[in-house]
């Protein structure tokens, strides 16, 4: 049988340390879209990386025209997976 935890037990495991790694960010932060295909497994990082590459030499443009652009997914695919990404606005980080 195992010993009951208590609440110091358990809050020992998220307290910050001044040993081990550094804390940049914690909670919930903005999931772009671009992370967002590339969890779907929608594209891979490096059809990202070539799309924002894109981007940045064509200010104004969206990223979903550029992966389209580049033959990495159709427009209705991207559209598709817009409408899902605006359903989700945060990760757990």
């Amino acid at each position: 049988m195992r010993p009951q935890s208590t609440h110091n037990d358990i809050s020992h495991y998220f307290e910050y340390s001044s040993h081990g790694i550094d804390v940049l960010q914690d909670g919930l932060q903005p999931l772009s879209f671009g992370e967002y295909l590339v969890s779907e497994q929608a594209i891979s990082r490096q059809e990202l990386f070539a799309a924002l590459q894109l981007q940045d030499r064509n200010p104004g443009v969206k990223l979903g025209e550029c992966i389209a652009k580049l033959g990495a997914m159709g427009y209705i695919d991207v559209e598709k997976h817009l409408g899902q990404w605006n359903k989700v606005s945060v990760v757990e980080a």
